[in-house]
């Protein structure tokens, strides 16, 4: 075990004592969406004696997949309480990873999947045939390259703005743009983000008549059929088909991997986002056309 003057051990028994769990779960809520929190909460609970104790060897012993989960909630709950560099300085003396995966593994991990691209074609079209309720949903998210929630979100506000009489307050039909960033509370987090999102007329009018979903209805539906969940690789394949039309850059803005100073100061220009609109609707026509994946 590491060995730190006595005053942090000192400082860190008081903490131990007067941990405000409360204003702690209210910080989470208000920086992550709803599940993110709730999951961070849990394993703070569960192992912030770990972080408090100075004894990483619980945390060194779990499977990949939970070790990430808790150091995460430890990294935030360490924030919270000021000892952010003691809890990094902690990770280094026990030599925990907070990934066991190689960068050469991710690399050859993230080839395999881009030449399963036929795959994810297949399983597009198998859920709009066994599932006739998703087939506009599946259009929209197949179209836009939202993240599942992101796209269960906006599907859904669209369809209660039609009905209130203002979709215009989210949708531009002159430019064909989904405007999320009006709703910050939706899609502007704090890791994860989207601006905006160009979506025909057409597609849009067909969403408005659609019934609403929610990402649990969506999920069941497909499981309920033994179809495998697949919506991350949508969005990968969309990013790949993309880069025929568009730069990295432009990608990571229409996919929310910029920050908003970035965002205010160099993209939000009308004549920029015209051009973006036109040469992103050129190539969501070309999926259309070659794979007929869009009704």
């Amino acid at each position: 075990m590491p060995r730190w003057p006595s005053w942090l051990g000192h400082r860190l028994g008081k903490i131990n004592n007067s941990i405000d769990w409360l204003s702690f779960k209210n910080l989470l809520f208000k920086e992550y969406a709803d599940r993110v929190a709730k999951d961070r909460y849990s394993y703070a609970i569960r192992y912030h004696h770990c972080l408090l104790d100075r004894n990483l060897t619980e945390i060194k012993l779990l499977s990949d997949g939970i070790r990430l989960h808790v150091l995460k909630a430890l990294s935030v709950l360490s924030k919270f309480l000021g000892i952010y560099n003691e809890f990094n300085a902690l990770i280094k003396a026990y030599g925990i990873k907070w990934s066991s995966r190689n960068t050469d593994n991710l690399i050859i991990a993230r080839l395999l999947k881009g030449n399963n691209k036929e795959g994810i074609i297949e399983w597009i079209r198998d859920v709009k045939q066994n599932i006739p309720r998703l087939t506009n949903f599946m259009d929209f998210i197949t179209s836009t390259g939202l993240r599942y929630e992101e796209s269960v979100l906006s599907y859904g506000l669209i369809i209660d703005l039609f009905n209130q009489r203002k979709l215009n307050g989210y949708y531009n039909t002159e430019n064909e743009i989904l405007e999320h960033f009006r709703f910050p509370i939706f899609f502007i987090r704090r890791t994860k983000k989207a601006y905006i999102s160009f979506v025909s007329n057409d597609l849009i009018g067909r969403v408005c008549n659609s019934e609403r979903l929610t990402k649990n209805i969506v999920t069941k539906l497909i499981q309920r059929r033994g179809i495998p969940l697949r919506f991350s690789d949508v969005r990968e394949y969309w990013a790949t088909l993309m880069t025929k039309n568009l730069s990295q850059p432009e990608i990571d803005f229409l996919q929310g991997r910029i920050g908003i100073n970035v965002f205010m100061r160099n993209y939000f220009n009308p004549m920029w986002i015209k051009d973006l609109k036109n040469r992103t609707i050129e190539a969501t026509n070309a999926l259309k056309e070659a794979n007929g994946l869009l009704s």
